[in-house]
């Protein structure tokens, strides 16, 4: 039985052995003047009123990580520099292109007439289920998220092309407004 055992743990630690943590240098991460030339996916990322600099830092590093357009922070949102978006960006507040809007409707109509389809991830009684959701690769986005209480504001939503909102099965109705933007990004890159 011993035996049995000191084979197992051997196997256990051959296992662990295996397993490497990439360094910095294995991720072949871009330099920020390669990030800034490379071409980004026609998608945006529209904050509705997001309060949070830990929110919006993390929609920095999303649009970052998979190489997005840019991100529209509204009227009320919180902005760069900001010590609470530092903390959650790590830095992307610097790769990735931002806009602070003025006046979010008129800014929403403009981007429509260049040919953006305006989404909000909303749960509305239109929404569709975001699986449902037929994404065209070849299409521009510009995703709304909003409020961390309130969601998207009723205007807003009165200019949106469609909603769409993740499936939930638990006992709570949402989820943090940082983790539906990397659940509906990753669904909009159409690699899954």
């Amino acid at each position: 039985m011993l035996d049995l055992l000191k084979r197992a743990s051997n196997i256990k630690q051959a296992v662990i052995n295996v397993l490497k943590k990439k360094s910095l240098l294995d991720l072949n991460r871009l330099e920020l003047q390669d990030f800034r030339a490379i071409p980004k996916r026609p998608i945006i990322l529209f904050a509705d009123q997001i309060r949070s600099g830990h929110n919006i830092g993390s929609l920095f590093r999303i649009a970052d990580s998979f190489l997005l357009e840019s991100i529209y922070l509204s009227e009320y949102c919180v902005k760069p520099p900001h010590p609470e978006i530092e903390k959650s960006a790590i830095g992307s507040t610097n790769s990735v292109a931002w806009e602070a809007v003025a006046d979010s409707i008129n800014c929403l109509k403009d981007l429509q007439t260049k040919g953006y389809q305006i989404i909000g991830i909303e749960q509305t009684d239109q929404s569709q289920s975001l699986e449902k959701f037929k994404v065209d690769l070849n299409a521009k986005y510009v995703l709304i998220f909003g409020n961390e209480v309130n969601g998207i504001s009723q205007p807003i939503l009165n200019t949106v092309d469609a909603c769409i909102e993740i499936p939930q099965f638990g006992t709570k109705h949402s989820l943090n407004v940082s983790v539906a933007a990397g659940i509906v990004v990753w669904h909009f890159l159409g690699i899954h």
